[in-house]
């Protein structure tokens, strides 16, 4: 089958379906590809790019003839009319709101894939081109942010003064936000978000952000998109909005609800009440937009000095960039559509990923699909097996541990009273060195045990030397056997604290 790459017919447009090297993947694929001539040269994607890469380059003629024709933007009433009979055409439609185009792909009887309607689920997540538009756009806002701010973003302490930091407050913790909160966070800013899924806030602080916690009833997603908020919500979160966006300095808006327009949650009376030089990026501008005053691919500057920035192009503005990830979300897709690698498109509507994104096939509606239900939230754990009980141990009863000193204590006289010189000194000595070093070593943490090793390395060196020169003297078989004893003893702790440090130290050599 012959896929085609038209030029984008939409005004500004900036992205190209497929970059050269997604092409060639998709030749290896088995499909033969043809590019219009000139369609990627917004995306540093020339003619040259194409041919280079051995992908002919054709007249729109030829790219409308093919068997399927892959799109970033919804084809208009005039490509619908291109298309051949039989034809897929793949492109981002929002079919959800657009009833009008369904109905002339059921005319022309096509079969039509939207992009845009990928299933939330963790399978899908390589061909969700909303998600990998909604990456560059969030980024991209934090630098139009930026540039409209016209301050530094980290604070500094100058011999000049100190610089605060720019203060961002993030609406919406969707992978826009999340791209948003990551960029402003790297560029030094104070950044705090909210969103009415409760599941994010883990990964909203992960990212170095606070999240706006407000007192109200939240449930779980289960769709992976944020729902339209219910009354008391709404009244909820109205004053927390008010209150951050005032102490901000940059706003940034992503809050969405598929198929309806987008919520308003910053108010005429907040914008009048933020700083003068404040900034807002309505990322919700191409549906309303969440902030009053957002006016669609506009600039807009109030009386009191807010910018409020509504371009609906941000991830175009990185042109290169998101062509390449919508080429890749392409590919990935028509992996999953063509199993034999042959070049030949073949649906199967038990896969759910297929079957949602299908809005009409061969001239049959097929919109809106099943639901499949998600959820954003992390599973419960597997109940952790239960280890085997380990003996309890119990502590020494006051009783027995007086017992032990009293006996210690007989021992000690017993010794000194009877023993000849000059044992008693040296038990002496030994009997002084077990109450100190249970006393010293005893109480020290166990992470503090290696450390030592070097001391008592160097009180067994002692040990070993003052041994050696014991246990040979002549008449005293007790201090011999008990010079040849310590001996032992004081080597195998030598030896044995050498080893562990040896041990410790390859952990930290290259190879292992």
């Amino acid at each position: 089958m012959l896929i085609g790459i038209p030029r984008e017919s939409k005004a500004g447009e900036t992205l190209v379906a497929a970059t050269a090297k997604t092409a060639t993947q998709l030749k290896g694929l088995g499909y033969d590809v043809i590019v219009e001539s000139g369609a990627g040269e917004a995306a540093d994607q020339p003619d040259d790019a194409f041919t280079g890469a051995e992908i002919r380059v054709g007249t729109a003629e030829e790219v409308w003839a093919a068997d399927v024709v892959v799109k970033v933007n919804a084809p208009t009433d005039e490509e619908i009319a291109r298309l051949r009979q039989g034809a897929t055409v793949i492109s981002m439609m929002a079919p959800a709101r657009s009833p009008e185009l369904i109905e002339r792909l059921q005319t022309q009887g096509v079969t039509g894939l939207a992009m845009d309607a990928v299933p939330r689920i963790s399978r899908a997540q390589s061909m969700d081109v909303l998600s990998s538009m909604a990456n560059v756009a969030g980024y991209r806002a934090v630098v139009e942010a930026a540039h409209e701010f016209g301050r530094m973003f980290t604070g500094q302490v100058t011999a000049a003064g100190k610089i605060p930091p720019a203060r961002v407050f993030v609406v919406g913790a969707g992978v826009a936000g999340l791209a948003a909160i990551g960029a402003a966070s790297a560029m030094g800013a104070e950044v705090y978000a909210f969103d009415v899924r409760p599941e994010v806030a883990e990964q909203v602080e992960s990212m170095g952000a606070r999240f706006v916690h407000v007192e109200m009833e939240q449930e779980v997603s289960t769709d992976g998109y944020a729902k339209e908020m219910s009354e008391a919500q709404v009244q909820a979160t109205a004053a927390m909005y008010d209150e951050e966006a005032r102490a901000a300095d940059i706003v940034i808006t992503t809050a969405l609800i598929p198929g309806r327009p987008a919520p308003s949650l910053i108010t005429a009376e907040t914008v009048a009440g933020m700083k003068g030089g404040s900034v807002i990026v309505d990322m919700a501008a191409a549906n309303g937009g969440n902030a009053a005053g957002t006016v669609a691919d506009q600039k807009v500057v109030t009386d009191n000095g807010i910018t409020i920035l509504g371009y609906t192009d941000l991830a175009g503005r990185l042109a290169a960039q998101t062509s390449q990830l919508y080429g890749t979300n392409i590919v990935n897709l028509l992996k999953l559509v063509t199993p034999g690698k042959d070049g030949e498109l073949t649906l199967d509507f038990d896969d759910v990923v297929q079957r949602g994104i299908t809005v009409v096939h061969n001239g049959e509606g097929m919109w809106p699909p099943p639901a499949v239900n998600v959820s954003a939230a992390p599973s419960a754990p597997a109940p952790a097996k239960e280890a085997p009980a380990k003996p309890e141990r119990k502590p020494m009863s006051a009783g027995a541990k007086i017992g032990l000193v009293l006996a210690g204590i007989a021992l000690f006289w017993l010794v000194n009273a009877t023993a000849p010189a000059p044992i008693p000194e040296h038990f002496t000595v030994l009997m002084l060195s077990i109450v100190i070093g249970y006393y010293v070593i005893g109480k020290v943490a166990h992470s503090l045990h290696t450390p030592l090793m070097s001391v008592t390395n160097a009180i067994s060196g002692v040990v070993v030397v003052g041994a050696l020169l014991t246990v040979a003297e002549p008449g005293h078989t007790a201090v011999r056997v008990l010079s040849a004893v310590a001996i032992l003893l004081a080597s195998i702790n030598v030896f044995g604290g050498f080893a562990v440090t040896r041990r410790m130290l390859a952990m930290f050599s290259k190879g292992h």
